[in-house]
C-alpha cells in the first residue's frame, strides 16, 4: 500500500510539471492543447503522449476521477489557463500559415483584416506570455 502511494505521488508530480510546461490547468486542457501539437513534440513524455493519443482517438477518460482531481476536471471559467486563452488564436494562425504561408508573406487585407487586428493576432500570444506571471 505504501509503494502505491509513492508511485501515485511521483506520477502526479510528473503531471503537475507537464501541465506547468504546457501552461495548462487540467489534463483535459492538455488533451485539447494536443490538437495544435505535432506528434514529435508530444512524444517527449508519457503524459503528453497519453494526451495526444486520447485527443487523436477521441477517447473519453473515465478512470481519471479515481486518481486525481486535476485529471478529472473540466474547464473552469475562473481558472482559465494560458493555453486555453490563446488556443483559438494559435489555431487560427496555424490554419492561416497552412493556407497562405508565413506572416511575412501575407498581407492582412488578404484575410479581410485591418492592420491593427492583424498585428494583434500575431503579437497577442507573446503579450500573454509576458503578462501571465504578473497576473498569477
Amino acid at each position: 500500500m505504501r509503494h502505491e502511494n509513492v508511485e501515485k505521488k511521483i506520477t502526479l508530480a510528473q503531471l503537475a510539471h507537464i501541465l506547468r510546461e504546457w501552461h495548462c490547468n487540467f489534463f483535459t486542457d492538455l488533451i485539447d492543447e494536443m490538437e495544435l501539437c505535432d506528434c514529435n513534440v508530444a512524444n517527449k513524455d508519457s503524459w503528453s503522449r497519453l494526451a495526444k493519443s486520447v485527443h487523436s482517438q477521441k477517447v473519453s477518460i473515465t478512470w481519471a476521477g479515481k486518481m486525481d482531481k486535476k485529471l478529472a476536471s473540466v474547464h473552469v471559467p475562473e481558472k482559465m489557463s494560458r493555453a486555453t486563452a490563446t488556443r483559438s488564436t494559435r489555431k487560427c494562425k496555424t490554419r492561416m500559415e497552412k493556407i497562405g504561408g508565413p506572416r511575412v508573406d501575407t498581407q492582412p487585407t488578404a484575410w479581410g483584416l485591418d492592420v491593427q487586428v492583424w498585428n494583434l493576432l500575431w503579437t497577442g500570444e507573446e503579450a500573454m506570455k509576458k503578462g501571465t506571471p504578473i497576473l498569477k
